[in-house]
């Protein structure tokens, strides 16, 4: 392989990638779009239902609108949140099936097969139940705690507890739509080995850099602090380790 076994995508693959993904462009643009506009009309009912709903509001926690344009801000925001998770399902299938043309293009080794039938139904499905569990831990876990801890935070300090309508269900929203694509990263790793394009001990030899990046991540879409940056980071990097188990598992068989 070209560039050295640091690299997380050795260079010939990375650049067949991205020649694949600009001649993708087109097709990404277009599902990310479709998902917009499917997704702006039903955001207005998800704002209605967090406005309604008593769990996502903890005690003496007052909603408040201070301009007109918050809900159709909110509603873009959530059409683009739609879009962008369609557009890496069909990211995700499109891999799955051109994987191994990707790499022999790259190699020149002129030499591939496409995936099969099976295996893009079986990404599929595994992305939906993927996406599931990370909503699931969103409502479960990840939106209640946060929203508690910033409303015990706000109280401690003598702040009122008013907040933003677009701030309050821009984060919720944001929570969900992270961990919706943070429960892709065992799957989008394990299309990435079985395609040939990364192998194991790329990941290994970058583990620390992920971590890394994954705790940034954390930190950029949750409260400062050690515990909230592990609730939001944690799952996706235990994923990663356990999608590394389960491929050299199967491997071996």
């Amino acid at each position: 392989m070209d560039g050295s076994m640091g690299d997380l995508l050795p260079r010939a693959e990375l650049r067949g990638l991205i020649a694949h993904l600009r001649r993708r462009a087109y097709i990404l643009v277009g599902v990310f779009f479709f998902g917009f506009l499917g997704g702006f009309p039903a955001s207005g009912e998800a704002i209605e239902w967090l406005l309604d709903s008593s769990s996502y509001r903890p005690d003496g926690v007052e909603i408040v609108i201070l301009h007109p344009m918050e809900a159709i801000l909110l509603r873009l925001r959530i059409g683009v949140n739609v879009g962008v998770i369609l557009a890496s399902l069909i990211l995700m299938c499109d891999i799955s099936w051109n994987g191994k043309k990707i790499v022999a293009e790259s190699r020149r080794t002129g030499m591939h097969d496409n995936g099969s039938i099976s295996g893009v139904l079986l990404v599929i499905l595994l992305a939906f139940l993927l996406g599931g569990l990370g909503a699931a831990y969103s409502h479960g876990v990840l939106v209640p705690l946060l929203l508690d801890y910033l409303s015990d935070d706000a109280a401690s300090a003598g702040l009122a507890t008013t907040w933003q309508l677009q701030s309050w269900v821009g984060f919720i929203t944001g929570l969900y739509f992270a961990s919706i694509l943070g429960f892709q990263v065992p799957l989008i790793a394990s299309i990435l080995l079985r395609g040939d394009i990364i192998d194991r001990s790329s990941i290994s030899d970058n583990r620390g850099n992920l971590w890394f990046a994954g705790l940034i991540l954390g930190a950029l879409i949750s409260p400062p602090d050690p515990v909230s940056m592990f609730l939001v980071a944690g799952p996706m990097l235990l994923l990663l380790e356990v999608s590394l188990v389960v491929d050299k598992m199967t491997r071996n068989q």
